[in-house]
């Protein structure tokens, strides 16, 4: 896809004060920047360093953002018939304990499986080996009953890239590389830091003094937090995670559908603030307006990132994403960064209003089934467009998504809702002996071209 003009410099130059702006006042000895979107070119800003010089092709440690490519595998895994998400992993690996888990449970941190492996590996730094990893699970705890609640666990996400790697027959690493980051063309974005990675950092909180941190090595919790990169590879890998079709239209690495699948919220973080949810491996934070920002923010010592992609909302792009990458382990100002960067750009540089043009007409048999239904007391407009049946509450705001119906080929007059209200329910139509619609069955529900009672008293008619 051809980027469009480039970014407004005014826009570029707002957009640059921000990164300058948390780098400054959270201390953050280099941080690096970007923007993704199908209409421009890439965008991108670096600021700071280290004795090194930091560009757009400096490495990162990115930490959890791994998860959403061990996510991506798993999903994978999924559409190629090697396992179901309901499987309990125990089924695909020889586990000690906690085989009875399953692969979504895992996923969405609602096993319940304690957040790390067993052992002080934050104090050690070093991580189980792949045969360890699966020797200890017996014992790691259970913390909580699966679906309880919300639990975050690096330990699950390590199981599932072992489940992964015994499937795909290779290691993690190699599985990912192949699978991908090859296809997608992350060329910079790899398990083992590259001559451009730079130094991660703790910088004290009482002086202007930055401690190196360790370079660590997780072994087998590697599928959890690995993952080097660059916040130019990591802002197209947010635009794939919101925009898969733009970057990936062959859907060689996911299809559209299951990254729709992933997206779905399966619970939140918070049980009060309901202020970020988790779908698939993916942390979903709406941002009012049906917009909604779907991503991961990640953390090794002397590193932070945050990488997210934007959906929905007018004057949002095609293949929209941010990521920033900062050498820093504790500034944690720059988790909100790519949000605010997207929503800068949207607001400052929005994308093209596209034109209206004139389409073919409905088929010939529904075309007297178009217009203002009444079910269940409300009135709907059913409509014809983009080549589907549509149906919309009259009433309902302007940004919600329409009821989109496919046909059954093998059932005349029977459709399959796709997306929207009732999204998997049948409509049944109903003809009259000349051919013509007088009744239709949405879910069950009756619906009529006037209001009427449940038992069918029509009041228009008033009988």
């Amino acid at each position: 896809m051809s980027a469009g003009p480039e970014l407004n410099a005014g826009v570029a130059q707002r957009l640059g004060r921000l990164v300058r702006r948390v780098q400054a006042d959270a201390r953050v000895p280099a941080v690096s920047a970007a923007l993704h979107r199908a209409d421009r070119p890439l965008w991108t800003c670096t600021v700071g360093g280290t004795g090194n010089t930091v560009g757009p092709q400096t490495q990162f440690r990115i930490g959890s953002v791994t998860k959403t490519f061990t996510a991506v595998l798993a999903l994978q895994c999924r559409d190629d018939g090697l396992l179901d998400l309901d499987d309990p992993v125990g089924r695909h690996l020889d586990l000690p304990a906690h085989g009875e888990l399953t692969v979504r449970r895992l996923l969405s941190h609602t096993a319940g499986l304690q957040r790390e492996p067993f052992g002080d590996v934050w104090d050690t730094l070093h991580a189980p080996d792949a045969e360890k990893l699966v020797a200890e699970l017996d014992r790691a705890e259970r913390v909580l009953p699966p679906a309880r609640r919300f639990h975050y666990s690096n330990l699950g996400l390590a199981v599932l890239g072992q489940l992964v790697a015994r499937l795909r027959g290779g290691s993690w690493a190699e599985v990912l590389a192949e699978r991908v980051l090859n296809p997608l063309k992350l060329t910079d974005t790899t398990a083992i830091p590259g001559p451009a990675a730079t130094t991660g950092f703790l910088v004290d909180a009482y002086s202007d003094e930055a401690h190196p941190e360790p370079p660590t090595d997780f072994g087998a919790v590697g599928p959890a937090a690995q993952l080097w990169s660059t916040a130019t590879d990591m802002a197209r890998w947010a635009a794939f995670l919101a925009d898969p079709a733009a970057l990936d239209p062959a859907g060689l690495v996911l299809a559209p559908g299951t990254l729709d699948e992933m997206r779905w919220p399966l619970t939140t973080t918070d049980e009060t603030l309901w202020g970020a949810g988790f779908g698939l491996g993916l942390i979903l934070i709406p941002q009012g307006e049906r917009v909604v920002h779907v991503g991961h923010d990640g953390a090794m010592p002397g590193f932070l990132a945050a990488v997210y992609g934007r959906r929905g909302g007018d004057g949002t792009a095609g293949a929209m994403g941010a990521a920033v990458l900062g050498s820093s382990g504790t500034a944690t100002e720059l988790f909100d960064l790519p949000h605010r960067l997207l929503a800068a750009a949207v607001e400052h540089d929005p994308a093209e209003v596209e034109p209206w043009r004139p389409g073919p007409p409905a088929p010939a048999d529904l075309r007297g089934l178009l217009g203002r239904w009444w079910g269940e007391g409300f009135e709907y407009a059913f409509s014809w467009h983009d080549g589907s049946l549509r149906a919309r509450g009259v009433g309902d705001p302007p940004g919600r998504p329409p009821a989109v119906f496919t046909p059954l080929p093998d059932r005349p007059d029977v459709f399959r809702t796709v997306s929207g209200r009732e999204a998997g329910e049948l409509l049944r139509l109903t003809r009259d002996e000349a051919g013509a619609v007088v009744r239709m069955h949405w879910a069950t529900y009756r619906f009529t071209r006037h209001q009427e009672t449940f038992e069918g008293y029509d009041f228009r008619a008033g009988s």
